[in-house]
């Protein structure tokens, strides 16, 4: 539903720093910093002091920016985001103020007398060698406006950016620079006015710093370091293989780092002999269907010196191999030889996956190197059925690669947004699926939300790939008697909320359950809202996320009206939920709307917005902008209170 429809969930405001202030999610601040990246970037690269020269703002532009994502829930002052498409988004208005805050800092001059602020040194990343970026060049009004931005000092040139490619009015620069920590607001907008207000040339090239121009450094001076340097690491090399010659080196380990202790029960987990294969034929006969009956499948399963490699990484992974556990995931080596899942060619590297009883590891190195390799790791303990029904094979531009259960009769590809166009088969190949679409990369706006569909003698299942090794499975139904999102009606009941999987990417999320736990009349004649509880269960049994979603008639989305970590509402332990929103009628009208799950008898409003009702529905006109708080009582007597 529209963002003007629907108000932020009633209740007092999180407590941080200031009572007065929203509290933004570090997942809320990631989303805003990826979606507005070159608006940022551009922003940042204004305010910067010319003095560093092109090449370099551009390095630091982008390394501030990279670095404005907070550490966990920050609150952030209520500062309206004027420009298109970014009005109310709180977690813009966070990372704009801390990109424009490190920006200002990285103009102020070194003292000897003070220790430098991390904006003030050289950026450690990004860094570019061998070449000079710098962006294109504009046209005469474009350098004019540089060269008269160059003479103001930094706080003129946020004042001026803000005005012009923020598009806030004074009063809401006033606020912004106050809060980046500018001390004479008054004297930097005035300073400001001394530059015309040529706005629209702050969208041009001149002042873009993601798209570049590339030139060569000082070709001269590179060889001389570049002799040095092989000078250097050739006598490295030599005292390397010096060390390396007692016992039988680690050439052959590949990417893994040296070997120095002997212990024979590690050893024997690295011996590619010693790993456990099901035969292909024993998850036909067993009862257990999990990782444990998968056959061993791909065209380099017979390859020695490809599982050698794999296994002595996951043992001791060297300083260059790209290291990637699910979160709550323990990375260490495997206690006794795995079963081996996979070997084989994915796209343009060399796969194996391996499964020690509690983890899935998956090591990939390129096809001609075995430098870049890296090695990802899930947790999948108890998983059996549609959890272990797929693992990611591989990823490549936006594209995901299954190798599923031995059980998938059929697999096929479909857009949870759309339950009604049918789903697009995927050929398998030994288990191996067709590249499909992943949701897991997306950074724009949300117009679908790809997801695998497994057949198997049970019937029909999804998957969603939220960036992890092993899919989230989707169920709906009430928390204890939740079933696999196989039906027409179970998918046309996800579909208004599958945009909100993004909230839940990389979080070791097993399963998620939609379930609509209540329907209430919209006053003003305005239909029936339907009131759905979104909860991701996860791994490792904490961090699970809850939202309660409110979907209006005709609206293509439903609104998150409620969020909460690590709490049993919603889930099979307590399956009693309260949520509510402000909601404005076609006719203009603002009320507090609020539903409680089955079992509720009451709800009760209070704080700026008072009223009881009977039942597990409450409807109460109020005005904009009222904050309210809720509560419930179940018929057993137990009162709860609002998600949150």
């Amino acid at each position: 539903m529209q963002s003007q429809d629907v108000a932020p969930r009633p209740g007092p405001s999180s407590t941080a720093s200031s009572s007065a202030d929203p509290v933004v999610d570090v997942e809320q601040a990631e989303a805003a910093l990826v979606e507005h990246y070159p608006r940022l970037v551009r922003l940042a690269y204004v305010v910067l002091p010319p003095g560093l020269g092109r090449g370099r703002r551009v390095l630091t532009a982008h390394a501030l920016t990279q670095r404005a994502l907070p550490r966990g829930r920050t609150s952030v002052p209520v500062i309206p985001a004027q420009s298109t498409g970014r009005d109310g988004d709180l977690g813009y208005a966070l990372v704009r103020l801390q990109v424009l805050r490190a920006a200002l800092q990285a103009s102020l001059p070194l003292k000897r007398t003070v220790w430098p602020k991390r904006a003030q040194l050289p950026p450690a990343l990004p860094q570019v060698w061998g070449l000079k970026l710098f962006p294109r060049s504009g046209g005469a009004d474009e350098l004019a406006l540089d060269q008269r931005l160059s003479a103001l000092s930094g706080q003129a040139r946020a004042a001026y950016v803000l005005r012009g490619l923020e598009k806030l009015p004074d009063d809401d620069v006033r606020t912004v620079l106050t809060a980046a920590g500018v001390a004479d607001v008054d004297t930097a907008l005035n300073e400001a006015d001394e530059v015309a207000a040529q706005y629209a040339l702050l969208e041009s090239p001149e002042f873009d710093p993601c798209s570049l121009q590339a030139r060569p450094t000082d070709l001269m001076r590179r060889r001389q370091h570049t002799k040095a340097a092989l000078a250097a690491a050739a006598a490295v090399a030599v005292c390397g293989a010096l060390l390396g010659l007692p016992g039988d080196g680690w050439g052959r380990d590949g990417a893994a780092a040296p070997a120095y202790a002997r212990n024979p029960s590690a050893q024997a987990a690295l011996d590619p002999a010693k790993l456990t294969r099901a035969a292909p034929t024993t998850w036909q006969s067993s009862a257990r269907t999990d990782f444990s009956v998968w056959p061993a499948r791909g065209e380099l399963t017979g390859d020695q010196g490809l599982l050698r490699r794999a296994l002595a990484v996951w043992a001791r992974p060297g300083a260059t191999v790209r290291v990637s556990p699910t979160r709550g995931t323990p990375s260490g080596g495997p206690a006794g030889p795995p079963q081996l899942l996979y070997a084989g060619t994915v796209d343009n590297a060399r796969v194996v996956i391996l499964y020690d009883g509690l983890r899935i590891a998956r090591y990939a190195e390129p096809k001609d190197s075995t430098k870049g390799a890296a090695l990802d790791f899930a947790r999948v303990d108890g998983a059996s059925g549609a959890e272990a029904s797929a693992v990611v094979l591989g990823r490549a531009d936006g594209n995901v690669r299954y190798l599923t259960a031995p059980w998938v009769k059929e697999a096929a590809e479909r857009d949870l947004l759309k339950p009604g166009s049918g789903a697009m088969d995927l050929p398998l190949a030994d288990g191996t699926t067709a590249p499909l679409a992943s949701p897991a990369v997306r950074t724009g706006a949300c117009t679908s939300w790809n997801v695998l569909q497994v057949t198997d003698a049970s019937g029909i299942r999804l998957l969603t790939d939220l960036g992890e090794l092993v899919p989230a499975r989707l169920t709906t139904g009430r928390p204890g008697s939740a079933h696999d999102a196989s039906g027409p009606q179970s998918q046309r009941a996800w579909a208004p909320f599958a945009c909100s999987l993004s909230a839940v990417r990389a979080a070791g999320v097993r399963s998620v359950n939609a379930w609509e736990f209540a329907a209430q009349p919209l006053p003003d004649a305005s239909g029936s809202a339907a009131w759905v509880c979104t909860r991701a269960e996860t791994w490792r049994g904490d961090g699970t996320r809850v939202l309660a979603q409110f979907h209006t008639p005709g609206g293509a989305y439903g609104a998150v009206a409620a969020k909460a970590q690590d709490v049993p509402a919603c889930g099979p332990r307590d399956p009693h939920v309260l949520a509510g929103v402000l909601w404005k009628s076609a006719a203009g009208s603002w009320y507090l709307l609020a539903a409680g799950s089955r079992g509720t008898s009451s709800i009760s409003a209070t704080g700026g917005v008072r009223g009881t009702a009977n039942g597990n529905l409450l409807t109460v006109r109020t005005r904009q902008g009222a904050q309210a708080g809720l509560s419930a009582t179940l018929e057993s007597g137990r009162v709860i209170n609002g998600l949150g």
